[in-house]
């Protein structure tokens, strides 16, 4: 009997291979989400020992986002052409040798292309997943398994940082942090033997061609962009950096066009012509940009200018951790009845944490420290969990059925793009201000900054769909 069979004639029964299936798909997504978030802590660490300075710094995180978010929608294409397993197959052995690249490099630039590398592997597996779940289990089961994805996941994401504290304190046999990595060997060749031995066999779905010139334009153009404004920010604005900025500028450009004429473009056309799902994806981009952006700055301000240890820095931090995970259960099942104005609340209470914090930092100048700032880090955290949960929901509320799935994944893509754009740009700000006033007006600048993006979102949100899609959560 297919596996297909068995969700047919037992649709409530979650048999041993079932389960199996979810863990491996669950497995990978951790994999990806502690990896997107694990070198928030580690980096001043890594900097010390590799060198590299500001400019490696500002690439740890945003090199893994970039190849993720660009290659995302690409990923999810490929694995309709030539077969999820196949391809889930491959992300995760790539993502596992990529781990153990970043755990031996021995300089900054082995470091970023293994991150590189890293992130483009993960775009193969993690649009996998979800595609095999909604074909290997019944309708019945589907909500079980998606109650149990949002708190796994969300925990990963916030509990990357965390880890990474405790294994830099930990200096497993001298190594600092280069565990971070390396565990990602131990885990990745678990979880590929048992995707080889229960991942359903299949095929091809599709036969859509791949806009291969439409990927290579984009990832031209946020290359350009996110290296000219870290290099320039970094060592001057000389004609190495204007002229990327330039070429990314103008790639982006060639992009936006193409999305027009290719015969099977990465966003569909009428997507954009969609008043709801444009403003949705623009919301998108700068929240995260700015959140993910700041959480990168705290951990810095943490170490950097409050002198703390990893591990202390990833508790200073916990209480954002504790923020995201607490609204995300909380607000989820809201959603459906709250719509849009969930998400303004997020943006409200995201917007009330900055400013706590940008309070804690004036008054208390230099005396700041993390347990005077921990409220307000809740309080951000809150917002995050909120908005986390919700934006993207309401942004495909009036988006026809048939193209819910390609929405999806350009919003997801483009949240991974804006967690590049974000650490490059935030952190630009915050040591800018670093060299020329010190780390608390950086500091207060970067909350500034975070704070205007976050009302320019508070604007934006009034064009979102009044409801969410209606899905399953």
């Amino acid at each position: 009997m297919t596996l297909a069979a068995q969700s047919v004639a037992a649709p409530a029964k979650f048999t041993p291979r079932l389960r199996a299936i979810v863990a491996v798909v669950i497995l990978a997504d951790v994999l990806d989400l502690m990896d997107s978030t694990i070198t928030n802590i580690g980096a001043p660490t890594i900097v010390r020992e590799l060198g590299g300075g500001q400019s490696l710094i500002k690439w740890l995180g945003a090199s893994y986002a970039l190849a993720l978010g660009v290659l995302l929608v690409v990923g999810g294409r490929l694995g309709d052409r030539y077969g999820k397993r196949r391809l889930f197959l491959i992300g995760i052995a790539g993502f596992t040798l990529a781990s153990l690249i970043c755990g031996v490099a021995i300089d900054p630039v082995m470091l970023i292309a293994a991150r590189l590398v890293q992130g483009g592997f993960g775009a193969l597996l993690i649009p996998q997943g979800i595609s095999i779940l909604l074909t290997s289990l019944s309708r019945e089961q589907l909500p079980t398994v998606f109650s149990i994805f949002g708190p796994v996941l969300g925990a990963s994401a916030v509990l990357g940082p965390i880890a990474a504290g405790f294994i830099i304190s930990a200096d497993i046999a001298g190594l600092t942090w280069r565990p971070m990595f390396l565990i990602n060997i131990v885990l990745g060749t678990v979880g590929f033997i048992m995707a080889l031995r229960v991942l359903p066999h299949d095929g091809a779905t599709s036969n859509q061609p791949i806009d291969g010139v439409g990927a290579g334009l984009l990832g031209l153009s946020m290359l350009g962009l996110i290296y000219g404004l870290i290099e320039g920010s970094t060592g001057g604005w000389t004609t190495s950096p204007i002229v990327s900025v330039m070429v990314g500028a103008v790639a982006f450009g060639l992009f936006a066009i193409r999305q027009r004429m290719a015969a099977s473009p990465l966003i569909v056309p009428s997507l954009l012509a969609n008043r709801g799902f444009t403003s949705g994806l623009l919301l998108g981009l700068a929240y995260f940009a700015a959140v993910n952006g700041f959480a990168y700055v705290l951990s810095l301000f943490f170490q950097l200018q409050l002198h703390m240890t990893a591990l202390q820095a990833s508790f200073g931090l916990s209480p954002l951790m504790a923020g995201i995970i607490i609204s995300s259960l909380l607000a989820r099942p809201l959603i459906p009845k709250l719509g849009r104005r969930l998400v303004i609340g997020g943006l409200v209470v995201t917007f009330a944490g900055a400013l706590g914090i940008f309070l804690n930092v004036v008054i208390l100048g230099g005396h700041v420290n993390a347990l005077w700032t921990a409220p307000s880090i809740l309080v951000l955290g809150a917002g995050m969990g909120a908005c986390f949960s919700s934006i993207y929901d309401v942004a495909i509320g009036d988006v026809a059925a048939e193209e819910a799935g390609s929405a999806s994944g350009a919003l997801s893509a483009v949240q991974q793009i804006a967690a590049a754009i974000g650490s490059a740009i935030v952190t630009t700000i915050y040591f800018y201000q670093v060299a020329t006033h010190g780390g608390i007006q950086a500091m207060t600048v970067s909350v500034l900054a975070v704070g205007a993006i976050i009302a320019v979102c508070l604007g934006l949100v009034w064009l979102l769909p009044r409801n969410a899609a209606d899905a399953n959560p």
